[in-house]
């Protein structure tokens, strides 16, 4: 038969697994989608793929023509399959898109904490986040109280591309306290030093609490600005309840990120004054690596002797003090080689 329909001209089409066309809704009822797609019955959205896109169908109705993914072209009840987690993707992000303009209220489900905030699951099934600061005082501090039950949030951003949705419970339950903030923090100046309580310690950086007023602000500083020298473990450094001073640097999207480095000079400063080419300086290694070895000069300040010329004194170790020259400095990219001054003073390894 389907040779002699290809002899008029004629060909069969077949749906084929994980196939996407589009179809018209012909019946919405007891938990299942009925979709007409060209098969010779109409296609079914039922089961655990109706529940994922329970919030999707409720603006859904007959006539409507929507995408579609072919999960199984006939099951053992002779049914076709199909999924609209695509469609109702697309749409869940314009909805979130929509709600972040009006300023509307979303529904979540809280349903874990991690060192940051809460994860949420937003209605279509996404997934987002609700950070610490962003959680209000009606929780007394406590945002476990919050978990498995349905809380009320605005949308604060929204990214598809990055997979990422960012809700405030402080919008909804204290929202002229969150206005009376973003109104201070317009009247901050940036390099304006204050005196911090650290509220939490992160392995990114740390929370820090400051007071404005009769306001009480939050902001971070990232580890990236906790030191002119390398950071690698914060909670070494600093722990929650200390006192500290640190510098404003930025106030983006009503977003404070401090500085503690930033209130002591960059030691890159006239970096090349201090150490002019074929300078001599003492220093000490402070990491061996395949590629050479990382020799500190000063606080914030570290040069490599690359591997190449460490052939004739191959034995260096960590914690041990080295004479060494400046080879050169790119001060754009802060890299500084360095070679080996050997006790023979009459000998340099280039």
């Amino acid at each position: 038969m389907e040779d002699l329909l290809k002899i008029e001209g004629i060909e069969l089409s077949g749906l084929k697994k994980g196939q996407e066309t589009r179809g018209k809704i012909t019946s919405i009822k007891n938990k299942a989608i009925y979709i007409d797609v060209g098969g010779k019955s109409d296609a079914v959205v039922s089961g655990k793929e109706f529940e994922f896109v329970r919030d999707y169908v409720n603006d859904l109705k007959v006539g409507d023509e929507i995408e579609v993914q072919i999960k199984s072209p006939e099951n053992d009840k002779g049914q076709i399959l199909v999924s609209i987690r695509g469609a109702a993707s697309g749409y869940g992000w314009n909805y979130f898109t929509e709600k972040q303009k009006a300023e509307g209220e979303v529904t979540v489900f809280a349903k874990e904490l991690n060192r940051g905030g809460a994860v949420v699951i937003a209605p279509f099934g996404f997934y987002g986040f609700i950070p610490g600061s962003q959680i209000g005082s009606k929780y007394d501090g406590d945002p476990d109280k919050m978990i498995n039950k349905k809380i009320k949030v605005k949308v604060l951003e929204v990214d598809q591309a990055k997979n990422r949705l960012v809700f405030s419970e402080r919008l909804v339950s204290e929202p002229n306290k969150v206005g009376e903030e973003v109104s201070a923090i317009g009247d901050l100046e940036i390099g304006d030093v204050f005196d911090a309580e650290i509220v939490r310690v992160e392995p990114f950086g740390i929370f820090v609490r400051i007071d404005y007023g009769e306001l009480t602000l939050e902001g971070l500083v990232h580890i990236s600005e906790i030191s002119w020298e390398k950071v690698d473990n914060v909670s070494q450094m600093y722990k929650a309840k200390e006192k500290i001073k640190v510098k404003l640097i930025n106030k983006t999207e009503g977003r404070l990120q401090f500085s503690i480095k930033r209130m002591s000079n960059d030691p890159w400063e006239n970096i090349s004054d201090r150490y002019p080419k074929d300078k001599e300086v003492d220093g000490e290694v402070v990491r061996i690596a395949n590629f050479g070895a990382l020799v500190k000069l000063e606080s914030g300040i570290e040069g490599l002797i690359h591997v190449s010329k460490l052939a004739g004194n191959p034995g260096l170790k960590e914690g041990e003090k080295v004479q060494v020259y400046i080879e050169s400095i790119d001060v754009a990219k802060r890299k500084i080689s360095l070679g080996l001054v050997t006790s023979n003073k009459n000998v340099i390894y280039k």
